[in-house]
């Protein structure tokens, strides 16, 4: 089993850039996330909850799922914190086993990039989602200038499209949605979002 980065990083992940990204982020998310006061969320990759947990009041119940234990310890120090009574948090890897659950809305926020087998976990969230269901995606454009071993440079909106349609989506819309300063790997980047109906 490779040792997850994301353990370490926990404590010390919401840095004042990672909260700033994901304020922008979570305004983008909220306009796709009209009339769905009695559906269920699920954030796949959702570190120590920075895009979920504003949503909370939009939606009837969120599930924070994460392969990272110490991300989630320290979401649930959210949660009671701010307390919430909609949100659980569930240990998980979806490359590695099937789940349990079901949701009629994910979103996957910048975490696509870090997982080798972009096509297997697309079909693995496909089945998680209700007939009907959404799925949210935020990632970065592709960008030549980032080239490191353990992450994609970003996504082409066609090459996406393509792999989402393979997975079983019937309709995909795609907009880049902000350009930021150093946002990736130190790079100027953008930011799509996509949202697709299984």
């Amino acid at each position: 089993m490779e040792e997850n980065v994301f353990e370490k990083l926990a404590k010390r992940y919401d840095t004042e850039e990672r909260i700033e990204l994901a304020k922008i982020i979570v305004r983008e998310v909220r306009s796709e996330l009209q009339n769905s006061q009695e559906k269920s969320l699920l954030d796949y990759g959702s570190g120590t909850g920075l895009i979920s947990l504003e949503l909370t009041d939009l939606v009837d119940s969120i599930l924070l799922v994460d392969s990272s234990n110490e991300m989630l310890e320290v979401a649930k120090t959210k949660i009671d914190q701010r307390r919430i009574t909609n949100t659980k948090v569930f240990c998980s890897d979806f490359t590695q086993e099937s789940p349990e659950c079901k949701a009629d809305i994910i979103v996957m926020s910048l975490v696509l990039l870090h997982i080798p087998d972009t096509k297997k976990i697309l079909q693995e969230l496909f089945n998680v989602l209700n007939n009907g269901g959404k799925l949210i995606i935020i990632d970065f454009d592709k960008n030549d200038e980032i080239n490191h071993p353990k992450v994609h440079n970003g996504f082409s909106h066609e090459e996406l499209k393509k792999r989402l349609y393979e997975a079983g989506f019937k309709s995909n819309e795609i907009k880049t949605f902000y350009h930021g300063h150093r946002i990736f790997m130190n790079q100027d980047a953008s930011m799509f979002i996509s949202s697709s109906v299984k």
